[in-house]
């Protein structure tokens, strides 16, 4: 089977090494143009592109997948089917329909819950105790095509959302194989979703971030682990930002009783009170530094005990 594989970030790359262990013809890869990345914003490839080169597969990088001359190339490889995994855009019905099998998308949420391009972010905001990844028959609207295949995955507690892409990047490698496998045996029953049922999981960024302290404490742990690494919760002291990491729930006490963003106790870390509850946050980012534990942060910054986040 000839596949034109698109992918992007690291959560891609097991899916492309699995297609290649597995023997399928990967005519060529599709994947975002180099970007800016790092304090000398250098132009850097793509974790998808990186490895592709490293296997000698075709790499295309088009700006906007969809100009007449992109989608020359593409038909010129003549690909049986397209496999999409976190490519980052949305492609034309024009595209999806040049693979004389369609294209099919590995999902890292079970669909039709959690639509979208930040699934794995938003099912840890959200307290989901469960996720996983879908295999699904792609159409022009955004991941609502039939699925192939569902795998369930728990969601582990104080998982991160780094942590779980991980993970979730090797199963869904895993079933993409497995889908490929009932294809080509003929056996594969595609389910529509029920649209009634979706729900979405939009991009996350620097906004999402930002930490109200009168919400929960067990809310506030959950963003906070779902933003790890990247974009990061944050919030200010003194006006400067602190990107939060590593937070726990804390029993309800006395303390709980401070004005929401008050310090009330420097432990093994730095101590909130929020609108229900205390949080402890056991690693922090300072503007301009490097992530560290907050005990570390707590001693240069001179921190004590009634001091107030906003």
């Amino acid at each position: 089977m000839r596949i034109l594989f698109w992918g992007t970030p690291a959560f891609a790359v097991p899916s492309l090494r699995a297609l290649d262990d597995e023997g399928f013809d990967v005519v060529g890869v599709v994947t975002q143009p180099d970007r800016p990345a790092g304090r000398g914003r250098r132009l850097t490839p793509s974790a998808v592109k990186e490895v592709a080169l490293a296997h000698g597969f075709p790499v295309l990088t088009p700006e906007r997948p969809r100009t007449d001359e992109f989608v020359a190339a593409v038909e010129s490889l003549e690909p049986d089917l397209s496999v999409v995994v976190a490519y980052g855009h949305i492609l034309t019905s024009r595209v999806l329909a040049i693979p004389r099998g369609g294209s099919i998308n590995v999902h890292a949420s079970l669909l039709p819950e959690l639509r979208g391009a930040a699934p794995i972010n938003w099912a840890i905001i959200r307290g989901h105790p469960t996720t996983g990844v879908t295999i699904m028959r792609m159409v022009r609207d955004m991941d609502a095509g039939p699925m192939i295949h569902r795998v369930e995955e728990p969601i582990l507690a104080d998982e991160t959302a780094s942590e779980l892409s991980i993970r979730l990047s090797e199963i869904g490698a895993a079933a993409l194989i497995e889908a490929l496998a009932l294809l080509a045996a003929g056996g594969l029953e595609e389910i529509e979703q029920d649209h009634a049922r979706a729900t979405f999981a939009p991009k996350v960024d620097r906004r999402t971030g930002r930490v109200d302290w009168s919400r929960p404490a067990s809310q506030l742990a959950c963003l906070v682990r779902g933003l790890d690494e990247v974009p990061g919760a944050w919030t200010t002291l003194d006006g400067d930002p602190v990107k939060l990491f590593r937070p726990a729930v804390d029993e309800e006490s006395g303390t709980d009783r401070a004005a929401p963003g008050t310090v009330v106790a420097l432990e093994e870390g730095v101590r909130i009170a929020t609108g229900s509850g205390t949080l402890s946050i056991l690693e922090v980012q300072p503007a301009g530094g490097r992530r560290m534990p907050a005990a570390h942060w707590v001693r240069g910054a001179r921190l004590e005990t009634g001091r107030r986040f906003e």
